[in-house]
């Protein structure tokens, strides 16, 4: 049953109060420059947060700005991409840069509506930004704000809507960016898929722990399902297709030489790769687009 205004009070004032419990020293969070916000955002869709933070900072290293990152070869991007998987997302970070240098002026949007016109930018992206970059009123809602909301607040299995609709209550009047950041820790830290209710700092604040019961975040809406093993996957076979010929083109003859490439898969990963923009054919040869 979803909380009454008295409880939900009680949970916004534990939150704040457990915020010295809860920070994470993040290098994105002491920085103000939308783009940087951007990649941080892009990255963190799909890996764990410590391997983001030195791709992050050798990417903006090396494509400081949108205007950089948009002229760039893809095959440089994809370079410094490799060991984050998920290699779709490099392209469409780029594709997202030329539509803000061609559309919006060379200035990253600030709305959640205008940012999800860029490639590869969904709601939670879109939000994240707007909050963090712009201070924008508008409330995130990825896998572990979908477990808060449903545990520590409805304790009960909630639509994708309901669940945003929920968290967006519970901005109230507090500064978005703190609240949202709040959010997160919580869910990354405590409100795990497997949670750490014995040590929570807002345990005495949460409907699921104070009621009882099957954890209603199982199948709550905006609570991702786990990702399917990684070793012997077309993601670890895609992953090492790119990082061989991110250091030389090679003939298809060459790349079933390579360790770790499967020979029966790579026909599928090749076709796979090409299809989605992130390697060329020429004659023989593979290479990564712009190399």
């Amino acid at each position: 049953m979803m909380s009454g205004p008295n409880a939900i009070r009680a949970f916004q004032k534990s939150l704040l109060a457990a915020a010295p419990q809860l920070h994470r020293a993040l290098p994105w969070s002491s920085v103000s420059d939308p783009w940087a916000i951007l990649v941080s955002e892009v990255m963190l869709q799909q890996t764990q947060v410590a391997r983001v933070i030195p791709a992050w900072l050798n990417f903006l290293d090396l494509f400081p700005t949108p205007q950089v990152c948009a002229a760039a070869p893809l095959a440089d991007i994809l370079r410094a991409w490799q060991g984050m998987g998920f290699a779709r997302r490099a392209r469409n970070l780029q594709l997202a840069a030329q539509v803000i240098v061609n559309d919006f002026d060379g200035v990253v949007p600030s709305t959640p509506a205008a940012l999800r016109s860029l490639p590869g930018v969904g709601a939670y992206t879109a939000h994240a930004v707007a909050s963090f970059a712009f201070r924008q009123p508008v409330a995130v809602l990825d896998t572990n704000v979908g477990r808060v909301v449903a545990r520590a607040i409805a304790n009960e299995t909630l639509t994708a809507k309901r669940a945003q609709e929920v968290a967006t209550e519970l901005l109230g009047t507090t500064d978005s960016a703190q609240w949202n950041q709040l959010m997160l820790d919580l869910g990354a830290q405590f409100c795990r898929a497997t949670p750490l209710c014995e040590t929570c700092p807002v345990a005495s604040a949460c409907a699921w722990r104070r009621a009882g019961g099957p954890d209603p975040a199982v199948r709550s809406g905006g609570v991702s399902t786990p990702q399917t093993r990684f070793a012997g996957s077309l993601r670890q076979q895609r992953g090492m297709v790119l990082r061989s010929l991110g250091a030389t083109p090679m003939s298809r003859t060459m790349l079933e030489q390579q360790a770790g490439i499967d020979p029966v898969r790579l026909p599928e990963v090749l076709d796979g790769l090409v299809s989605d923009g992130l390697v060329e054919r020429r004659k023989y040869s593979y290479y990564l687009p712009g190399d």
